[in-house]
């Protein structure tokens, strides 16, 4: 599957999500508003023409069509990842929020026209980036790939084209506008320090005897008869792959490494206090039993500034970026001819 980067994936809504929006332009916004206003549809001449239009956006209209084609798109993105009830709640949210988007996708790109971003080159090069990263060797397999992922190529190739003017955009206008001072950062490392604490770390083996199907005389024979091999000096490894019903018989008793707060409540407090070396007693867990030993233990740990301080400039980043970013959003629609026939289309027949 292809790796995209973020701005390639329409700004956060669910992938595939693609924008189909082939602008119509207007000559006379005002007028097309009037006409719009009268009919719900562009008349030219006296005839029916063309297309409702949904919302007026300066010099450019968004259409009903293209409100619906984004909605598809919605829709096929939002069920590819999410199933019953989880599906309609998700996609009533951003349904609510898609003609808002349209409108602000469109005043970014009125302001790239309006920069004179030309992203041809860059549409180029990211290409050429993308198809290294995938291991791409040709046109033809990325044309393949697109189509099999995403649709038309060359739909694609201009939806594309459209994300890096709206980045260069937000890059220009935004991300220049943004100071982390390192005094916010140190500040930030002392006063949280349980976002930048480990906690402790256990590596462990384990025989497992399954309940299923056994008295319990024979359970505590089969435990019985493992202790005392154990007490013998034979070595758990050798004892799992004997002995374990569950996945350890093939990994020698192999279970991995947990932090704590990934195991089972009642494994991890019999893991807790052990001692590298020790194992614990029988523990009735889902219909079985475990034997656990700890093989290994990774104490609690504070992380160096040194080690989160990226992660810190990351977050004041992103913290930064939204807020300017909606600053600026809000700026270039207070200054916008912007006007809504349709309030909500994705519902009008």
């Amino acid at each position: 599957m292809l790796r995209l980067p973020r701005f390639a994936r329409n700004d956060g809504l669910p992938c595939p999500f693609r924008a189909r929006n082939d602008i119509v332009k207007i000559y006379i916004a005002f007028i097309l508003a009037f006409l719009s206003i009268l009919s719900g549809a562009v008349f030219l001449c006296g005839k029916e023409v063309i297309e409702e239009i949904v919302a007026i956006v300066n010099d450019d209209i968004i259409t009903l069509s293209q409100c619906k084609a984004q909605n598809e798109d919605l829709y096929r993105g939002l069920r590819a990842q999410y199933q019953g009830e989880e599906f309609e709640k998700q996609y009533e949210q951003y349904k609510k929020e898609l003609l808002n988007k349209m409108i602000t996708e469109l005043l970014l790109l009125q302001e790239a026209q309006r920069m004179e971003i030309n992203a041809d080159e860059q549409l180029k090069l990211w290409i050429e980036n993308l198809k290294k990263e995938n291991n791409i060797d040709s046109d033809a397999e990325l044309i393949r790939l697109v189509e099999q992922q995403f649709g038309d190529f060359e739909e694609w190739k201009r939806q594309m084209k459209k994300n890096i003017m709206k980045e260069a955009v937000i890059v220009s206008e935004v991300h220049r506008n943004i100071v982390i001072d390192d005094s916010e950062i140190v500040n930030y490392y002392k006063l949280h320090p349980e976002e930048f604490t480990e906690p402790p770390e256990y590596k462990l083996r384990a025989i497992y005897l399954s309940a299923e199907g056994r008295s319990e005389e024979k359970i505590e024979a089969k435990k019985q008869e493992i202790n005392e091999k154990i007490a013998s000096g034979e070595d758990l490894t050798a004892l799992a792959s004997k002995y374990s019903e569950g996945p350890e018989k093939e990994t020698q008793g192999d279970l991995g490494s947990f932090k704590k707060g990934e195991l089972e409540e009642s494994l991890e407090q019999a893991v807790e206090d052990l001692k590298v070396g020790e194992m614990t007693p029988w523990l009735d867990v889902r219909e079985g039993w475990y034997l656990l030993k700890l093989v290994e233990k990774k104490e609690s740990r504070l992380k160096s500034y040194e080690e989160v301080q990226k992660k810190i400039e990351e977050k004041f980043f992103a913290e930064k970026r939204q807020k300017k970013l909606d600053e600026f959003l809000k700026e270039i629609k207070e200054k916008s001819y912007i006007k809504i026939l349709i309030p909500d289309p994705f519902d009008y027949s």
